[in-house]
């Protein structure tokens, strides 16, 4: 197993790519310290892991209040003993809107779950993690690429991508990786609404494989950069897009 004695926290492991990433985590070994806004969402998760006979538990945690961060690590650390890897997935879509029409409460929102909730993440797992560990971030293609009607959610993306290379930069001394995942379009709760558009039959093959991708796909990326077997991998953006960015 890709992660035997590992203890890893999944952010936002009640929706549909957390999810899929914690139950791949327990398949490989890990215990998995789901946190997630919604109660009702992340002990599904957790359930699910124990239906599998793997070790999980639940902690309703808002990314963006720092004692409720502090509370998911202390207790991750306090029920399996150590932190090992941190899957910084909390994260919100934006309301499709031009720039001059965006709130600023509704930027300072995204900003706040997106960006400042990952900042939370590493500013607290950090100082328990040892030699070995790593920390993976979701970002966005469309940090990459500026998607348009999204400038919030794009730019707390690119965010991520930045501040994934800064922590990867200041911890690789002490062997810790940080890296990041940038998926495009992935068949989740997110993408709902788009599915009842007029837009969708050309958003759903507007990549190189023509498809859309699943939720496995992106815990499959997730758990490559886990493991030991992405040893020398930190800094990096992987991008599970199907190939939106080459054409």
């Amino acid at each position: 197993m890709r992660l035997a004695n590992k203890v890893a926290i999944v952010t936002g492991g009640g929706g549909d790519i957390g999810r899929a990433t914690a139950l791949r985590f327990a398949q490989e070994g890990a215990k998995v310290m789901v946190a997630d806004v919604s109660e009702e969402n992340g002990l599904k998760t957790v359930r699910a892991i124990k239906q599998q006979d793997r070790e999980a538990a639940f902690i309703r945690t808002d990314m963006t209040n720092p004692a409720d961060v502090v509370q998911m690590v202390e207790k991750a650390a306090d029920i399996f003993g150590q932190i090992n890897i941190l899957y910084n997935n909390a994260g919100i879509n934006a309301d499709e809107k031009k720039i001059p029409d965006v709130s600023l409460e509704e930027w300072q929102r995204v900003m706040d779950i997106n960006i400042t909730g990952v900042f939370l993440g590493l500013k607290y797992v950090l100082p328990h993690m040892e030699s070995g560990s790593s920390i993976i971030n979701t970002a966005s293609i469309a940090g990459m690429k500026g998607q348009k009607l999204v400038a919030a959610y794009s730019a707390s993306k690119s965010s991520v991508m930045a501040l994934t290379k800064t922590a990867a930069t200041e911890f690789g001394r002490k062997n810790i990786r940080v890296n990041a995942v940038a998926p495009g379009i992935i068949d989740t709760k997110m993408v709902d609404d788009w599915k009842k558009t007029d837009k969708w039959p050309i958003l759903s093959t507007a990549n190189a494989l023509r498809r859309i991708g699943k939720p496995e796909e992106v815990a499959n990326a997730v758990l490559f950069l886990a493991s030991d077997e992405a040893s020398f991998i930190t800094g990096e953006t992987l991008v599970i897009d199907g190939g939106t960015l080459n054409i």
